[in-house]
């Protein structure tokens, strides 16, 4: 992650509590789990997809369906960020007709790439609803998307990013605050 650390926002027991509390207001919300799914945006947002999972099977006893869903070819910035984007797996190993489905990142930033992700379900099936689960609401918005379930709203100014760390990617868990480098 480019920048310079500020501030530790979250640290691992944090996150734990925050994904935990995210689990039981969609189950709640839902008031349960019949005709739930859950989607992870790639990259992070597919194993906060997994915790969800686990954390709802820890106090349901059910498995929530779990898929990966790979945005990139849905981009409205697609041409800005590289000739040959790398396109990842797809992969919603269910049908979403008429489900609720969770889609899960990790920051909400200015909505462009739940935007995005809403045109890739869409393209899926029809799902009864759609709601949106992130560690991280920022602000900045410039779609009117908001989500259903935030761990932390976290206003920010644009010189600073949010990094969400996971172990299984960067090796440990927490939410940072960076600053742009000059």
């Amino acid at each position: 992650m480019e920048g310079l650390v500020k501030s530790r926002l979250m640290d691992a027991d944090d996150l734990r509590r925050v994904i935990t509390r995210i689990a039981h207001e969609i189950v709640e919300k839902n008031q349960g789990t019949k005709d739930l799914v859950l989607i992870g945006i790639r990259r992070r947002g597919a194993p906060l997809a997994e915790r969800l999972q686990q954390a709802i099977y820890q106090f349901e006893q059910v498995t929530v369906p779990l898929g990966v869903l790979d945005i990139t070819l849905y981009r409205d910035d697609l041409s800005n960020i590289n000739e040959q984007p790398v396109v990842r797996e797809t992969n919603i190993p269910f049908d979403i007709e008429g489900k609720t489905v969770v889609l899960v990142d990790d920051v909400l930033f200015t909505g462009r790439t739940i935007r995005a992700a809403l045109d890739a379900v869409i393209d899926l099936g029809r799902p009864q609803k759609i709601q949106l689960a992130v560690v991280v609401d920022r602000g900045h918005r410039e779609l009117p998307i908001r989500a259903d379930y935030v761990g932390k709203n976290i206003p920010t100014s644009l010189r600073e990013i949010i990094a969400v760390c996971l172990r299984e990617i960067d090796e440990e868990d927490g939410v940072i605050l960076l600053e742009r480098a000059e």
